[in-house]
């Protein structure tokens, strides 16, 4: 090490005395033994301090010329000495014990105690709290007066995440972007009569008494609108388009109906609401509105003898579902600055993924009056849409948070929303409620001696709820540093609405999620395992009938899954820009609703912590048990010497996903040749097994080198306690049996340490070699023409569907040209292009 160098002392390869500074000999007539010793003393007393220094390097580091990321994770690994390092299962086992359901519900209760909407004041006390939970857990330190908020795209901004890949200290600090959002300020609708005058006028706000405390406070302090919703006042005949979805319209359209100058109203679920707004303008509405059906709600009805919220667990009739109505599978974040981030100063564009038609959010209530009047013959009286609002640049808040590791330039982010359309104790409170549960197990694992050994990125985002925007504008900030450095992104959402456990994930990683699910117990089984509340279906039956329709899509979603049960991902969460733009392995898991469940209030007023406390999740076992897996999944993505990603399960699944494209080919009777894609897929997974065997061959050859490595610090460390016993001082756990090897000549015992050193290194890079291959092998789906009509989309092995928004499409491009767009020749040119991509894969995993 440098360090041994330049003290000026020469160390012998097996010393057994003190070094000493060169002095001229004094001959050794009448040199005394007791003046020998006191010699030696004097000089130790100067030199005691630089001895420590050097046995404390010589025990903890390897040979000088290691590179750094070597050194450190040879480090990381290391056992010897009195002080061993917190890591393995004494670290999982430690941050086990740490979530609470007491903290938990005090965390629900501060951060779901007052509305934050992306770009509000509330917003930005929870970033500025989310900030301050950061520092104090983690304990960052923050020298500076002012607070660490940085506008985006400035040096400091650009500076505290570029140099996460050279910092040793923890830091956190908030980047502020600008985006353009939308806030409502007049909103109306009427059902007019003959004479062009209303009959009737919708009450569009949600009704709330004070049984429900929180909501009762807070009712009028964000109105039910649409995020990026388009103004306007538009007048039309009302078309009933069930949920909107595009099989409605065309069976619609086949039917004879003509959409052209009239107003859509549809049922949410099956697609992201956005695209039924975009599905209506393409045939030529001038509106649309939205409503949450009761008949979607499952058994948990009034109809099958439930109450109500706030006074039961039925539906309130009153509740009006937010939310953003951005075209999101086109692409996501600022619809003014695609591909790039949104400054405060950036150039900006008429953003062309949202609609030119205004929308309303509407109430079941609202909705029966409507569905009644089509019913009772009036499917010619008119409807008037009123949409006005406020739409300017608006600051929002990224809060960030860096625990470098022993590796800097392979990092693990773990990042959850902040933003709510109001309250948000689900959504996302109950997410943000389980990292707060995270950052407290990382802090306390920090304060045991812990560091992982990759570095570790937190994020919280913001204006999520307006279409995935602060994750994506950061994503589009730092495209390199998240292509060069970043291994995987671990994405929690809402943690707890539901009864049943589900997850999602990059195939390489539903291993992972699996076996830390498995890991969990139970929140209320002590027999069961939290993978296996991916069964659990509810509390709320009755006799009631649920609608053919919204059972097989509840069906076909619980089949959506891969071999091991985890679901791929679409879109609809911040995991996207990660995934499907820039090529990073990603998951997410949480509790889900089913259709025996207290209804949900998504997006909606209801959405509180009184309705958590009482029917979401009562004792928030939930929250602490997704807290449990999730930083379970980091501690074992950061701390693997081998990194978990399964890319032999993912290259079985491609070929799943082929299989599923040749059904589609034989329903669309479309002649598409799949042999050659086929073949390549065939030859990534025999590639994709040999390294398999190289990760573990590779793993247990460094293990083995470690251990030899660790023999020969013990030697040097039996050598010191020699010194320290002859100078008198006292010496804890010194070796006592003569080092192994002590008669082998100095010559040979250089040669052994310079060759155990080669060793080292060689085993160190082949696991570092394996590291790379498996971090790449997502990026290897990525495509610079990105997918047809959406380019923004990049992976052409997962996608959310052109019209789905949030259900995933595997081999989207070619998928899409045979079920869409009916185009052998396209689907033909679009395997063409996969089996290129899939074959510079199988190149770039080769062991």
């Amino acid at each position: 090490m440098a360090d041994e160098k330049s003290t000026g002392l020469k160390w012998p390869e097996d010393a057994k005395t003190i070094p000493a500074p060169a002095v001229a000999s004094r001959g050794a007539a009448g040199v005394s033994s007791h003046h020998r010793r006191a010699r030696i003393l004097k000089y130790f007393l100067g030199s005691a301090a630089i001895l420590f220094i050097v046995h404390t390097l010589t025990c903890r580091t390897p040979p000088h010329h290691f590179k750094h990321e070597e050194f450190k994770i040879v480090h990381s690994l290391s056992t010897h000495g009195r002080h061993k390092p917190l890591r393995g299962k004494a670290a999982e086992d430690l941050f086990l014990s740490i979530p609470d359901t007491e903290s938990a519900i005090a965390a629900s209760r501060h951060y779901a105690g007052k509305p934050h909407m992306a770009g509000t004041p509330g917003d930005f006390d929870t970033a500025t709290d989310f900030l301050g939970l950061l520092q104090k857990e983690l304990g960052i330190k923050h020298h500076s007066c002012s607070p660490p908020i940085f506008k985006a795209g400035s040096t400091e901004s650009r500076h505290a995440t570029l140099s996460i890949p050279q910092t040793s200290e923890l830091k956190a600090w908030i980047d502020v972007y600008y985006p353009v959002l939308n806030t409502p300020t007049e909103r109306s609708l009427e059902i007019l009569g003959s004479d062009g005058k209303p009959v009737w006028t919708a009450n569009i706000e949600e009704v709330i008494d004070e049984t429900d405390p929180d909501a009762h406070k807070y009712a009028n302090s964000v109105p039910a609108f649409h995020g990026l919703s388009a103004e306007g006042e538009v007048e039309g005949r009302l078309i009933y388009v069930n949920y909107g979805r595009k099989q409605d319209y065309d069976a619609l359209v086949e039917s004879g109906v003509d959409f052209n100058g009239s107003i859509v109203i549809a049922r949410y679920g099956g697609l992201f609401r956005g695209l039924i707004v975009k599905g209506a303008q393409e045939l030529g509405a001038v509106g649309a509105l939205i409503y949450s059906d009761l008949r979607d709600d499952g058994t948990v009805t009034e109809a099958n003898g439930y109450l109500p919220y706030p006074d039961g667990p039925a539906r309130s009739r009153t509740s009006v579902q937010r939310g953003s109505v951005q075209f999101l599978s086109k692409f996501p974040g600022d619809p003014t600055t695609p591909g790039y981030p949104s400054y405060e100063n950036s150039t900006r564009i008429e953003g062309t993924n949202k609609p030119s038609i205004p929308s309303l959010p509407i109430s079941a209530a609202t909705a029966e009056v409507l569905l009644k009047e089509l019913e009772d013959g009036g499917q010619n009286r008119v409807v008037k849409l009123v949409n006005h609002g406020d739409t300017k640049v608006t600051p929002i808040w990224n809060v960030n948070a860096v625990i470098p590791g022993h590796i800097k330039d392979e990092v693990i982010v773990v990042g959850n929303h902040r933003d709510a359309w109001v309250l948000g104790a689900s959504d996302p409170t109950s997410g943000t409620v389980s990292m707060h549960e995270v950052i407290r197990g990382l802090g306390v694992l920090l304060k045991n001696g812990w560091k992982p050994l990759r570095t570790i990125l937190i994020a919280s985002w913001d204006a999520e709820e307006y279409g995935l925007i602060g994750s994506t504008e950061w994503g589009e900030d730092f495209p390199e540093f998240i292509d060069k450095y970043v291994a995987a992104y671990l994405n929690l959402d809402s943690s707890s609405t539901g009864s049943r456990f589900s997850a999602s994930a990059s195939p390489s990683l539903a291993h992972i999620v699996r076996d830390t699910a498995s890991a969990i117990a139970h929140p209320t089984d002590a027999n069961r395992t939290l993978w296996d509340a991916t069964q659990d279906t509810g509390a709320f039956f009755g006799a009631g009938i649920i609608e053919p329709e919204v059972l097989a899509m509840y069906e076909e979603e619980l089949r959506a899954t891969d071999a091991l049960g985890v679901g791929a991902l679409g879109s609809g969460s911040d995991y996207t820009v990660f995934l499907q733009h820039l090529g990073v392995a990603s998951s997410q898991a949480a509790y889900s609703s089913t259709l025996h469940d207290a209804v949900y209030h998504y997006h909606s007023l209801f959405d509180s912590e009184r309705w958590q406390e009482i029917y979401g999740d009562p004792g928030f076992l939930k929250h602490v048990a997704v807290a449990k897996q999730l930083g379970l999944q980091l501690l074992r993505m950061a701390d693997a010497v081998v990194l978990p990603l399964n890319t032999t399960h993912y290259a079985f699944e491609l070929e799943n996903y082929l299989d599923k494209v040749e059904l589609l080919a034989v329903k669309e009777s479309l002649t598409v040749d799949l042999s050659s894609l086929r073949a390549s897929i065939r030859a990534l997974q025999e590639e994709s097994a040999a390294l398999d065997a190289e990760k573990s061959e590779a793993e247990q050859t460094l293990n083995k080198v470690i251990k030899k490595w660790q023999h020969r610090r013990s030697r040097v460390h039996r050598v010191f306690c020699r010194v320290t016993r002859f100078l008198g001082f006292e010496a804890h756990k010194c070796a006592h049996k003569k080092p192994e090897g002590a008669g082998a000549s100095v010559d040979d015992k250089r040669r052994g340490r310079r060759h155990l050193a080669r060793e080292l290194i060689r085993a160190v890079k082949r696991v570092r070699a394996v590291n790379h291959k498996l971090i790449t092998f997502e990026r290897g789906f990525i495509s610079k023409e990105g997918i047809p009509q959406r380019e923004w989309y990049k992976h052409l092995g997962i996608a959310p569907g052109r019209w789905l928004g949030y259900g995933a499409t595997p081999l989207p491009a070619l998928t899409e040209s045979v079920s869409l767009d009916r185009n052998a020749t396209l689907a033909q040119y679009e395997a063409g292009r996969l089996e290129a991509l899939i074959g510079k894969l199988k190149v770039s995993i080769q062991t």
